[in-house]
């Protein structure tokens, strides 16, 4: 049974962040019920909140119209391989400044926190040329390879997954470690066994920031990938209303609608494996 002290405190902090709560989920209702509008009902005036006639078909037709299908392969690919990829390279990283010291260590450190300051804009006309100068199939280069959006991410990723799991990593008591070298275990399998048990929930942090932000990545991608085959969410959402004589607003809304649930599926998962991961491998 709930106390009524616990009751009244609760209820207190929803009132409190009942004006956040409604800042996020305007937006969001607003693209939910334009989605489901018909288009004689968006341009009408005074606008009006709620659809007359609810038109889920817009759904359905967007799917077909635009190739939203073909795109949201594209992005998950092109997001999840980033991700693994700056994962897999940051944590021997971050281990190594966590538990490894040597000279230069911490201007090294200060060194990841300021390439953070760099916008991927201001590089995408160097990396529009790398990517020009590398060989690839057929004797073409990487300017539309979804290969080099997936390193072009994995590389803007890597200096804050590394600079972010340091600090955590360093919280990790050694003595843990420890206990298991003197029971025999190895170094590896010290790692594996009881080191990234203690380490998922800055790794599931990790993961998740990087694959968000590849996700809502548009001024890399668009500049190196052509085909329309190839092009991500971002892309596709974006042509949908630039360069059009008549936007229909009904399917870039329901477009983004469906942009967004993947993202926040894989959040509330992550979310609930993180708190999971607060205790694992803590307890032998």
């Amino acid at each position: 049974m709930i106390r009524p002290d616990k009751l009244v405190r609760s209820l207190w902090c929803w009132l409190l962040l009942l004006p956040l709560v409604a800042v996020v989920v305007f937006p969001l209702a607003v693209m939910f019920f334009t989605a489901l509008k018909p288009a004689s009902e968006i341009y009408v005036y005074p606008a009006r909140w709620l659809p007359q006639q609810w038109q889920w078909s817009n759904f359905s037709a967007m799917w077909t119209q635009t190739g939203f299908g073909r795109a949201l392969l594209n992005s998950l690919l092109v997001s999840l391989s980033a991700t693994v990829l700056t994962i897999a390279v940051s944590v021997p990283s971050a281990y190594a400044l966590a538990r490894l010291k040597f000279r230069g260590q911490g201007g090294y450190r200060q060194f990841l926190l300021i390439t953070q300051m760099i916008s991927p804009v201001l590089l995408v006309v160097g990396l529009f040329k790398m990517a020009a100068s590398l060989p690839w199939f057929e004797g073409g280069n990487m300017t539309d390879s979804r290969l080099s959006v997936v390193v072009a991410y994995g590389a803007f990723g890597i200096a804050f997954a590394v600079w972010m799991m340091t600090s955590y990593f360093e919280t990790i008591p050694r003595d843990l470690e420890e206990s298991a070298w003197l029971e025999g275990s190895g170094p590896v399998r010290t790692v594996c066994k009881v080191f990234l048990p203690l380490a998922l929930p800055a790794m599931a942090v990790t993961a998740l920031v990087t694959f968000v932000n590849a996700w809502n990545e548009f001024a890399v991608v668009y500049t190196l990938i052509r085909s329309t085959e190839k092009q991500t969410l971002t892309v596709l959402v974006t042509n949908m209303v630039a360069g059009q004589y008549v936007v229909q607003w009904e399917l870039v809304m329901a477009a983004a609608i469906c942009a967004v649930v993947p993202v926040a599926i894989l959040f509330a998962w992550m979310q609930r494996y993180m708190v999971q991961g607060l205790t694992a491998g803590s307890v032998k």
